[in-house]
């Protein structure tokens, strides 16, 4: 991860960064460039949109997708774009004012660990995240093949294999082996 120095830089100018081959957020007003993702990182994260997808369209609850960005907050800006995300139905805005960063908490939000994460800036993402509103996070660690779920309280359970993955009250019934998003 490597930041620069510009000044709480805006959704606009994110937007406008060229395709370099390197994805692009902003923490805290300041522009934060990631490396492109791992075929590993792409395996887990696609595991969670399908399996929330499948549960998620066949009943009509809302959006699941990856890396969109949404802002999080203004002044100073934190625009993320998850690994995957959920958004309720009755939150989305009308399809015409969904353009560009939507801004907004997804209900739930996944992350999928990188090699070049530290830990403490996953925890900081995740704290973010919990302040912005989102109501559930789980974090991906394929290394360790588990799966770390945030609540609101920000209180965390680890699962690994041999354990299930439950929507909470966020994405009722929604449940998942561990194991399956590791396959």
């Amino acid at each position: 991860m490597v930041t620069t120095t510009a000044p709480n830089t805006s959704a606009e100018e994110l937007a406008a960064i060229p395709d370099d081959g390197y994805r692009y957020e902003v923490h805290r007003g300041v522009l934060v460039r990631m490396n492109p993702t791992g075929f590993k990182h792409l395996r887990v994260s696609g595991a969670f949109i399908y399996r929330m997808s499948e549960f998620v369209v066949s009943r009509g609850l809302g959006v699941v997708g990856g890396e969109a960005g949404f802002i999080l907050a203004r002044d100073p800006n934190i625009i993320y774009a998850p690994d995957a995300i959920f958004v309720r139905a009755d939150r989305l805005p009308p399809d015409e004012e969904q353009v560009g960063f939507l801004e907004l908490a997804p209900d739930l939000v996944v992350e999928v660990v990188s090699p070049s994460d530290s830990a403490s800036d996953v925890h900081d993402k995740v704290l973010v995240y919990l302040e912005a509103g989102v109501r559930l996070v789980w974090v991906a660690a394929f290394r360790r093949r588990s799966v770390t779920v945030y609540a609101p309280d920000r209180t965390a359970r680890v699962l690994v294999e041999g354990d299930a993955l439950d929507g909470g009250d966020v994405l009722p019934g929604f449940r998942v082996a561990v194991a399956d998003l590791f396959a």
